[in-house]
């Protein structure tokens, strides 16, 4: 570092010079979906009223879907009446895109058929006796069980059964909606009904929806503004297409035999911290869905935040997607794009290579939400969603933001960007930038345009959840409907 005089000064240090980091910014077009018969449009909301569902006119469309109830008698004439309305098509406003109907002849081109010969009552004296219970662990266990056995009562019915809704009051929902307990040798112990439930529904395979009373007679309260009536019935319909195995929309430029994984962990419940268990959400270039769960392993906080697995493990998982692949479609895909929210760290990277040499492509990539970035533009709107800046070695992209389709932003805050933490493989970014927008617009459970996360990372703290809920020794289900 140089030193300067001048006659009347003191020495001086001159000023660091740095050098400006590289950056670039493009703008990825947004993915078009698939509707029925092959034709595409890039919004949910558009192509099915248009068009109808992807797998209208295939052997995977329902016509009839008979649909059963747990509930009181009162709440489920009224849920009855309900879904009735909105099969008939719900009017939208400036904000909310109208609801074509799910009816034979408009919006998903089926029908929700009721029989009283598959409904089972929650009695009086059975509610009043949960709500009497005044300690939270043993009143939400015990109205578990009480569910549990009006499913198995359900389920053993001899008549066509295609998808259950649990309806409860509001005074059920708020008594036994979370149960926090401490657990001697465990600690704190936070349970979710909603997750326990899919858990144990899982096990009669049927796809199941909980339907609060709040929601059928449309009042709000203090904590939450109830949503438009037409977007409850958009979201809560396109689930329950999906979920009775019809497709309501499918990807468009994803590489045939692809295979899209992402990895995430949990711990298992009533089991110590150090104990964890990694959960794997697989998708094919169709949409399609498995949920597995992988190996428990021993992780200490000390080691890091974010759990890593060994090299054994993360070759194991591997392995054990590729067998189910191998197992649902017939073959081994060709190409592995494996998504995961934090860093690869050596050996975790080294047991994914190995086990991934099986195939012809592969690629890791680490997507995170960023907090600290902003790109500005000129006007009062934020980045337009699907705009991809890189500065110097860090990479970002924008999967909300404004949507010159809907010429509007949606989401009512301002947007972060994903950062691209990490990637080793053979495809190019702007590709696996491009995959991971058509990703975005895969989640089901919702017709919304798209989500921050791919769908591969996005559900996986709740999977995660209803996972720690399936008991020991029995087998988690994989396919994708039942943690919806």
């Amino acid at each position: 570092m140089k030193h300067y005089k001048t006659r009347n000064s003191p020495s001086r240090i001159a000023p660091i010079q740095l050098q400006s980091p590289k950056t670039s910014v493009v703008w990825l077009e947004e993915p078009e979906l698939l509707f029925a018969d092959g034709l595409t449009n890039t919004d949910p909301k558009v192509g099915i009223p248009l068009y109808g569902p992807r797998s209208l006119g295939t052997t995977r469309h329902k016509r009839e879907i008979h649909v059963g109830f747990i509930g009181t008698g009162e709440l489920i004439e009224k849920a009855k009446e309900f879904l009735l309305e909105c099969s008939e098509g719900i009017d939208g406003d400036e904000s909310v895109a109208p609801f074509p109907g799910f009816m034979p002849d408009r919006g998903f081109y089926s029908e929700l058929l009721f029989d009283d010969k598959i409904c089972e009552s929650l009695t009086r004296s059975e509610s009043r006796e949960i709500l009497a219970i005044k300690d939270e662990k043993a009143r939400f266990e015990k109205f578990l069980e009480l569910v549990e056995s009006k499913l198995t009562i359900l389920t053993q019915k001899d008549h066509p059964l295609d998808f259950i809704f649990l309806v409860l009051t509001k005074e059920l929902y708020k008594a036994c909606r979370v149960a926090d307990y401490f657990e001697k040798g465990v600690g704190e112990v936070h349970r979710d009904f909603r997750r326990a439930f899919k858990a144990i529904a899982m096990g009669f395979l049927k796809p199941t929806q909980i339907l609060q009373e709040s929601t059928i007679l449309g009042i709000s309260n203090r904590d939450k503004q109830l949503d438009h009536k037409a977007k409850i019935a958009w979201n809560l319909l396109t689930g329950l297409y999906f979920k009775v195995d019809g497709l309501p929309w499918g990807p468009t430029g994803l590489a045939p035999d692809s295979c899209f994984i992402g990895v995430s962990f949990f711990r298992p419940l009533g089991k110590k911290s150090t104990l964890r268990t990694s959960v794997v959400q697989a998708f094919d270039e169709n949409g399609e869905g498995l949920i597995l769960r992988g190996h428990d392993f021993h992780w200490n906080e000390e080691e890091g935040r974010s759990p890593h697995l060994s090299e054994e493990l993360a070759a194991r998982l591997i392995d054990m997607v590729l067998g189910r692949y191998q197992k649902e479609r017939g073959s081994a895909p060709r190409r592995v794009v494996l998504h995961k929210s934090s860093r690869f760290e050596e050996a975790e990277r080294a047991g994914f290579e190995s086990a991934l040499t099986k195939v012809d492509q592969y690629d890791l990539l680490a997507l995170s939400p960023a907090s600290d970035v902003r790109l500005l533009r000129l006007g009062k709107y934020p980045p337009l969603r699907g705009t991809a800046i890189t500065i110097g070695k860090d990479s970002y992209l924008y999967t909300n933001g404004y949507i010159s389709e809907l010429a509007s932003y949606p989401h009512g805050h301002v947007p972060s960007p994903l950062q691209i933490t990490d990637h080793i493989g053979d495809s190019s970014l702007k590709q696996l930038l491009h995959e991971s927008m058509v990703l975005t617009k895969m989640n089901w459970n919702s017709a919304d345009f798209n989500g921050l996360m791919p769908i591969t990372l996005r559900f996986s703290r709740l999977v995660g959840d209803i996972l720690r809920e399936v008991k020991d020794g029995n087998d988690a289900e994989p396919k994708y409907k039942y943690y919806m």
